[in-house]
């Protein structure tokens, strides 16, 4: 949806949107002002650019089923090398969106790293200037530096997501508002995107203040999986300051 919409809204017109679920082709089709297809035997072949965006277990079945000869098709997968595409046409890319994409919750296309990878030189420069025509932060990276990308963005957006998630779960068991840590939460991404994260680390393992943390493990022996992820964490930044002492 917010990549369908940021290249409408730069002047790409978009001609079909295809979904097995009909519920789904038949709303985004509606916002992008474009046919809903529930079937590839109805899809139109004269297209300039094919997006393959859904969940990376259903890119390969998918693109299957794809026969586009020398049309230019391209996936939206972090992890996913761009050889995926291959059997679909002779020019294929990659054109990933470095940012957690959630329904519903507005995006500023302009500032997200969009990542390119082409079959060839021509398609690389069709689709850096496509890219550029929705975002200031454009990089040609291939698949196994992609790779690396998406896994630290696992570490640093889905994990640290969670760990809010628990934050939460804690606070709101004891009568508490997650509220409380929304300022905290603030200072520490803007201190971790000021500086190099590690050299910014606050709280009772990086001073390895053993009371405090053995505290905390009694107040978590009601939570066995929370207890097991504080003691993890607290052992891992220990580790990495001694490493870095060293």
């Amino acid at each position: 949806m917010h990549l369908g919409t940021a290249l409408m809204d730069h002047g790409q017109n978009i001609k079909q949107v295809f979904s097995r679920t009909e519920q789904s082709a038949n709303e985004l089709a509606e916002l992008l002002k474009a046919q809903p297809v529930h079937d590839l035997k109805f899809l139109d072949h004269n297209a300039d650019l094919y997006i393959v965006s859904v969940p990376d277990s259903a890119v390969e079945s998918l693109v299957s089923n794809l026969f586009l000869k020398n049309k230019l098709i391209v996936h939206t997968s972090g992890s996913l090398p761009m050889e995926i595409l291959k059997n679909a046409s002779s020019n294929y890319g990659v054109f990933y969106p470095l940012q957690s994409i959630t329904k519903n919750v507005q995006l500023n296309f302009r500032e997200i790293p969009l990542c390119i990878e082409a079959s060839n030189a021509e398609t690389e420069q069709v689709l850096i200037h496509l890219a550029k025509k929705i975002s200031d932060s454009v990089h040609v990276l291939n698949s196994e530096q992609r790779k690396v990308i998406h896994v630290a963005g696992v570490f640093a957006n889905n994990f640290s997501n969670l760990l809010f998630a628990v934050s939460q779960d804690i606070l709101e068991k004891h009568d508490l508002s997650f509220d409380l840590l929304k300022p905290i939460l603030k200072t520490t991404f803007e201190k971790a995107a000021a500086h190099d994260p590690f050299s910014v680390q606050t709280g009772p393992a990086i001073r390895e203040d053993m009371n405090i943390i053995e505290t905390h493990l009694q107040f978590l022996s009601d939570e066995p999986a929370y207890k097991e992820i504080y003691e993890l964490l607290t052992e891992l930044i220990i580790k990495t300051k001694n490493s870095k002492i060293i």
